[in-house]
């Protein structure tokens, strides 16, 4: 058109037909400087430029025809005008894909031009959009997140200023995202009176032709926005530029809201944002979307129901009857669903597609972990939770997808940076930078004090993703490189609590490559830390005894034993031992050599000695007497004189209960050996339970030297043991109480307790309690018995100890009395 011989006499009529408002002048400047642009584009065959400057015209134009129908009709007439009558018709293809909509195109022409525009159908612009799909379930237990939407996407007053607010719904799939906005966009419906416009991203991520970028999807979604605004495909512009500025000068003065369901990333939402005061856009994802901050997004993060929630969902769904005849087992059923609606609602469908099938029996169903996918999900049908969490997934970067699988491959619970690192073989920053891209996903979440769990069907969906994409061996080795992150840690945590100490496993190799946390300054405490990972330990114990990692199983379970000796998790105590047994006879059954077979014999002695301990406190003595009577044979093979002194004194300690006699002459036999050894610590324990079996034997002034001179070893030399020398004090007071003096035996077993609760040996603590209030008792000092005995029920109780039973009775039988 620029270089028609029609084209100056023409360039007034045109700059005021495409002229904002009158602005001619500026108009006629800016045709003279792309007619300038144009020449210059084809004298240097810049292509690029030629063509991004006619679709600039050519947007211009389309908007005048879509959107001012007296200046189109006009503008239509000039530019039939502008090529001399008389010349032959040239045709001109347009290239670079699909037009839809009116297109001039003009070089060197000559003769006439015909321009045909097909008038489209009547459109009724009356008809405001209203594309919100209908909310067809109740909305349960959500005010909390429909509070923050109307914080978010609130109205801030009327008027040309007031901004227009985005907000992104973001969390787990199958979490309750879409429901919660669509709730929410029909609460505010009369807030939007020129519309509500609504995209469904699902079923436009298969045609993406860039799924990682703001690609197809995000064209044909403006598409159907624009669509929904009144914009027919005739003059539909073609690229995702044009239709992003379309849409700002449709939305120019509506207040509109936009709901975009199922949004990957922020370029998904930029171009969606309408121009009308008082609009809003509402975003749901499965990711935190944390960049659209920087657009002044608010995020609302939806979290799973809790037990009242679910119950309360299960109970709109299958009846309240049905949820109050069977509460526990409701409850039961929204923590194997993770709280998740999707699942909780699968559960309702298939309770109401059989009768036969109660809450109970569902839930014993699920309870399985191997079967607990396949049975949240509707047969024949795609509704599962597999289906669910599958687009999360699949959107993952490989190294974020192949963590996902690896933690999936983990026993359930929270674990560290440190803990991903190992179980992926990454150094510590790499793990930190998946963890994030986990938890943006809401695959991981992040616990209160900084490590990261998976729910549990997330952690089943990715442990499914796993058995698909990673071989036995990878699963191996993964345990392999978490139990020996483990091993060191607890190691470490081991030797901060008591540095000499007996120890059989061969350690020193892999902790001098290893970091010690706990000496470091601000370190964690070593004890604290291993009961935070306690359960953690104890299933990847489990899980290395699964796989036969022998080598890594006992060590772990001699390591491990230093918690409870401060703190008696009775049941975990004694299963970890029984794995570490295992481990020690399988490794001495496939040892090649002499020296292998000596250490898995003294590694077996250990653990058996160590486990009669919580078997005893269980009263589990025949198993006990059965597992002391194993260890000092194996003992007993080795050169191990430390060892053998160890497992006598163990064995006393069984015979303290069955054969007391016998007794003395077990530590006797521990006092020698470690004599022998040059072990003066081993030593002083030993005269410890023997001044507490001379006692029980009558010789009470033999007893009260043998424990005076235990104490003072105790406290002497170059490492001194506060925590053993309280409990001497403690078996001294005893003693005293023996000999009749209660004043020294009340004042030796305060001081003791005192002792021990500093040196968080809890159990020995609520002994020593105890002790004081049997002797206390009898003197009505009735307070002070209470409050002994309570600390001691508390310690008791939070170490699952049978003794909690009777302390119980007796401070109820105080209540009566009193």
């Amino acid at each position: 058109m620029m270089v028609s011989e029609s084209w100056e006499q023409a360039k007034t009529r045109l700059a005021r037909l495409l002229g904002r408002r009158g602005a001619t002048g500026s108009t006629e400047e800016e045709l003279r400087r792309a007619e300038q642009t144009l020449a210059t584009a084809r004298s240097t065959h810049d292509d690029e430029a030629e063509s991004r400057l006619r679709g600039a015209w050519q947007t211009r134009i389309l908007d005048i025809l879509t959107t001012d129908p007296d200046r189109g009709e006009e503008l239509l007439r000039l530019l039939s005008e502008l090529a001399p009558p008389g010349t032959p018709t040239m045709v001109s293809s347009i290239s670079g894909g699909t037009h839809h909509g009116p297109v001039f195109q003009g070089s060197a022409i000559y003769g006439g031009v015909t321009f045909h525009v097909r008038t489209p159908a009547e459109r009724d612009l009356r008809i405001k959009p209203d594309q919100v799909p209908a909310v067809t379930a109740r909305f349960i237990n959500r005010s909390a997140e429909l509070a923050r939407l109307d914080e978010a996407l609130g109205a801030t007053g009327d008027g040309p200023r007031q901004p227009v607010t985005l907000g992104v719904v973001h969390g787990l799939s199958g979490i309750g995202k879409s429901a919660l906005a669509r709730w929410w966009a029909h609460k505010e419906h009369a807030r939007f009176p020129d519309g509500q416009l609504y995209v469904d991203f699902a079923p436009l991520k298969g045609d993406a032709a860039t799924p990682d970028a703001a690609g197809g999807d995000v064209s044909e979604a403006m598409a159907m926005v624009l669509r929904g605004l009144h914009v027919a495909d005739e003059f539909m512009p073609a690229s995702l530029a044009e239709r992003t500025n379309l849409l700002r000068s449709r939305s120019a003065g509506q207040r509109l809201l936009v709901v975009l369901d199922g949004v990957d990333q922020p370029a998904q939402v930029r171009p969606f944002i309408p121009k009308g005061p008082g609009s809003a856009v509402l975003v749901t994802s499965h990711r935190r979307l944390g960049e659209l901050a920087l657009d002044g997004a608010r995020l609302i993060d939806v979290r799973p129901l809790d037990t009242d929630g679910g119950r309360a969902l299960l109970a709109d769904l299958c009846g309240q009857h049905t949820v109050d005849s069977e509460r526990a087992a409701a409850a039961r059923l929204v923590q194997l669903c993770s709280g998740l609606p999707v699942a909780l609602r699968i559960v309702a469908a298939r309770l109401s597609s059989d009768d036969g099938m109660t809450l109970a029996s569902l839930a014993a169903e699920l309870d399985d972990e191997t079967g607990r996918l396949a049975g949240l999900s509707l047969e024949g049908e795609e509704l599962s939770m597999s289906a669910a969490l599958g687009p999360s997934y699949r959107l993952l970067a490989p190294e974020a997808a192949r963590l996902y699988r690896l933690l999936g491959l983990l026993p359930a619970g929270p674990v560290d940076a440190a803990v991903a690192a190992a179980a992926a073989g990454t150094d510590l920053a790499g793990a930190q930078r998946l963890l994030r891209v986990l938890a943006t996903a809401h695959l991981v979440e992040t616990t209160p004090d900084g490590r990261h769990r998976m729910p549990d069907l997330v952690r089943l969906h990715a442990r499914e993703q796993a058995a698909e994409r990673e071989t036995a061996e990878e699963h191996t080795a993964v345990t392999r490189r978490v139990a020996t992150h483990y091993l060191a840690l607890t190691a470490f945590a081991d030797r901060a609590v008591k540095r000499n100490r007996l120890r059989i496993a061969p350690l020193s190799p892999l902790l001098d490559q290893a970091v010690d946390p706990f000496t470091a300054p601000g370190g964690p405490d070593p004890l604290e830390w291993l009961d935070a990972e306690r359960t953690m330990i104890l299933a990847v114990l489990r899980e290395a005894a699964r796989n036969g990692l022998h080598d890594l199983v006992w060590p772990l379970a001699e390591a491990f034993t230093v918690l409870f000796l401060h703190r008696r998790y009775l049941g975990a105590w004694k299963e970890s031992l029984e794995l570490g047994v295992a481990a020690a006879g399988a490794a001495g059954a496939s040892a090649g050599t002499a020296a292998q077979v000596e250490q898995a014999a003294a590694a077996e002695a250990r653990l058996r000695s160590l486990l009669s301990r919580p078997l005893m406190d269980l009263g589990e003595y025949a198993a006990a007497h059965t597992e002391l009577e194993t260890a000092v044979a194996r003992a007993d093979v080795t050169g191990n004189l430390v060892l053998r002194a160890s497992v006598q004194e163990f064995l006393g300690r069984y015979l303290d209960v069955a054969e007391p006699d016998r007794a003395v002459e077990a530590y006797q036999r521990s006092l020698s050996l470690n004599s022998r050894a040059g072990e003066p610590r081993g030593a002083a324990i030993a005269a410890f339970f023997l001044g507490c079996a001379q006692d029980a034997r009558g010789d009470h002034a033999q007893a009260l030297a043998t424990l005076l001179r235990a104490r003072a070893d105790l406290l002497s030399g170059g490492e001194p043991d506060p925590r053993m020398a309280a409990r001497v004090t403690a078996a001294i007071g005893t003693v005293h109480a023996h000999l009749g003096d209660t004043e020294a035996a009340v004042a030796a077993l305060s001081e003791a307790a005192g002792e021990l609760r500093r040196q968080q040996a809890g159990h020995y603590e609520a002994q020593a309690l105890t002790r004081l209030a049997d002797l206390v008792q009898p003197t009505g000092r009735t307070a002070e018995v209470r409050r002994w005995l309570t600390r001691a029920l508390a310690v008791h109780t939070a170490n699952g100890s049978p003794e909690a039973q009777e302390l119980q009775r007796r401070l109820n039988a105080l209540d009566t009395e009193t």
